[in-house]
């Protein structure tokens, strides 16, 4: 199995970022010094991945990798159960999973936005959720998503899944104090208007901009209160690109994540966490694919005539 890590030749391109996000994330090959070393760190992170790419049920992940070329690809000596898959989700958790994220920022980071969506997190007909009419269905659980990106290279830098009713600046400040990129700017919508989240913004290095809402037609005041407030009423020319995080957000929901599978609250937000890697591999996939650089050497020939005059004798 060493060998297969340090060899150079990858079958796909998601092999290759597999194998570079493995290495850069620190993690030893094994997960233990003594006892069961069937499966290493790189082949339960890659198929962990694989799974949640594939939005299929444990099992039927599992049929179908006999018939896969990832068994000789990852090098596995068997095939994992149901049960073994299980655990290993259940052993990644939430803080395992940010730091794994983090591997895959961009080296440079300026401009940031935010936003958060909602997400179905159990599968129901929509077609016999309307014919029931009146009679009464069970309650869909809620579950919310906000995420922090870098606009340029539309990865997600930072990210969290309630399953509970939150106001939008309640989560904000907490990924703005997980925030260690100083020197950068934000952007959000009104949703996100707050004096204290500002002041959290600078203090954690982010020069943040939302728009401040609409005031009331009774109030007196004329300028909303607040230093930071005040700036944001006229903000600046690229305010126009916090759109880009509602695109990743599209991104997200149309290519990965239909509804989220698990029942548990904890599963879920780790259900969510491996999707935001899974998003941030394929974006550094596309990322490399454009930032290849063909060579062409160009060789130019210039034909000159001279004319001479005849030599007679």
């Amino acid at each position: 199995m060493v060998q297969k890590l340090v060899t150079n030749q990858f079958n796909n391109k998601l092999e290759k970022e597999l194998l570079n996000f493995f290495h850069s994330s620190g993690l030893p090959l094994h997960p233990n010094k003594t006892g069961n070393k069937e499966f290493t760190n790189y082949q339960r992170v890659s198929l962990m991945i694989l799974f949640h790419r594939s939005k299929k049920s444990l099992r039927d992940f599992i049929e179908e990798l006999y018939e896969s070329k990832w068994v000789s690809w990852l090098g596995l000596k068997k095939i994992p159960g149901k049960s073994t898959l299980h655990d290993w989700l259940m052993t990644f958790n939430m803080r395992m999973l940010r730091k794994l994220s983090k591997v895959l920022l961009p080296r440079k980071i300026n401009l940031t936005a935010i936003d958060g969506t909602g997400f179905d997190s159990w599968q129901r007909s929509r077609h016999y959720e309307k014919r029931v009419g009146e009679v009464s269905v069970p309650h869909m659980p809620y579950a919310k998503a906000d995420i922090f990106i870098d606009v340029d290279s539309q990865i997600i830098l930072d990210f969290s899944l309630i399953t509970h009713r939150e106001h939008d600046v309640k989560v904000a400040e907490k990924i703005f104090k997980r925030n260690n990129i100083e020197n950068i700017f934000g952007l959000g919508d009104k949703g996100y208007d707050s004096e204290k989240l500002h002041i959290i913004a600078r203090i954690n290095g982010i020069t943040f901009y939302a728009p401040p809402r609409k005031k009331n037609k009774n109030s007196d005041k004329k300028n909303p209160t607040g230093k930071h407030r005040r700036e944001c009423t006229e903000l600046p020319e690229f305010f126009g690109k916090r759109s880009l995080v509602e695109m990743v957000i599209s991104v997200l929901k149309r290519k990965q994540i239909n509804s989220l599978r698990s029942k548990k609250s904890f599963m879920k937000q780790r259900e969510f966490g491996w999707h935001v890697i899974l998003y941030n591999i394929n974006r550094k996939m596309k990322i490399s694919e454009s930032t290849e650089i063909q060579t062409f050497i160009f060789f130019k020939i210039k034909i000159y005539s001279i004319r001479t005059e005849p030599k007679f004798s």
